[in-house]
């Protein structure tokens, strides 16, 4: 592990994030300026900014923002924006109860959507490393949900939501061709959960690439229940 990220856990929430943006820069899932993270504090919500470098993010450059939307206290960094994924965010806060929420661009997670029919969940089985996300067993069949993508990111809102209460045990929404939100109890708990589930979509994408169905390849267990799905667009 780095330097810079060991006792993640006990950081204040500025520096927390600020470390944070750098990893997901380095893991590739926040090119550009791309990708968002914001922690919870009280009823205080700390958030990365737009337009800069997530790997060049300081703590000083955070917004603080409360639980309506509204800034409390913006960065002296001329030039920050507000990220636009803040109503985004503000759908996991309010409805699971969030400490931490994470907006990443994963090559792999945009892939693994790509497989998945229009109008159904990414569906996820047999597979140790679902054993890392929040409340999943290795023969679960474990839904997430996928919502299209629109032109702005603030559009996004209403379909996030939806899907949030649609997929009560999901701690993420895929956007088709575009990323991930996903969220955990702390900043640390939001990061396992992005790694792992990161990790669950490379395994999907290339197992797929090689014609094998993750759902139906361990033949020494009984076939999987089909049951009826939700239709988020």
């Amino acid at each position: 592990m780095h330097d810079t990220l060991r006792n993640l856990s006990h950081l204040p929430a500025r520096q927390a994030i600020s470390r944070l943006c750098r990893l997901f820069w380095e893991q590739g899932w926040a090119s550009g300026t791309g990708g968002g993270i914001a922690v919870r504090e009280g009823h205080t919500l700390l958030m990365a900014p737009s337009g800069i470098e997530k790997e060049n993010v300081r703590p000083e450059d955070i917004f603080e923002v409360d639980m309506k939307g509204c800034v409390t206290l913006a960065p002296l960094t001329p030039g920050l924006k507000l990220t636009a994924c803040a109503p985004l965010f503000l759908a996991a806060f309010r409805h699971r109860q969030a400490g931490a929420v994470l907006h990443s661009h994963s090559l792999d997670i945009v892939l693994a959507a790509m497989t998945v029919p229009a109008g159904e969940p990414l569906r996820l089985t047999r597979l140790e490393m679902m054993k890392g996300l929040e409340g999943v067993g290795y023969f679960d069949v474990h839904e997430i949900p996928v919502i299209d993508n629109t032109a702005l990111e603030h559009e996004l809102e209403e379909r996030v939501e939806q899907a949030i209460l649609a997929f009560p045990k999901a701690n993420a929404v895929i956007v088709r061709n575009h990323g991930v939100y996903i969220w955990g109890k702390s900043a640390i708990h939001a990061k396992t959960q992005a790694e792992c589930l990161d990790w669950l979509c490379r395994a999907v994408v290339r197992m797929n690439a090689s014609g094998i169905s993750h759902l139906t390849h361990d033949r020494s267990q009984p076939d999987l229940p089909q049951r009826a799905l939700a239709v988020i667009s």
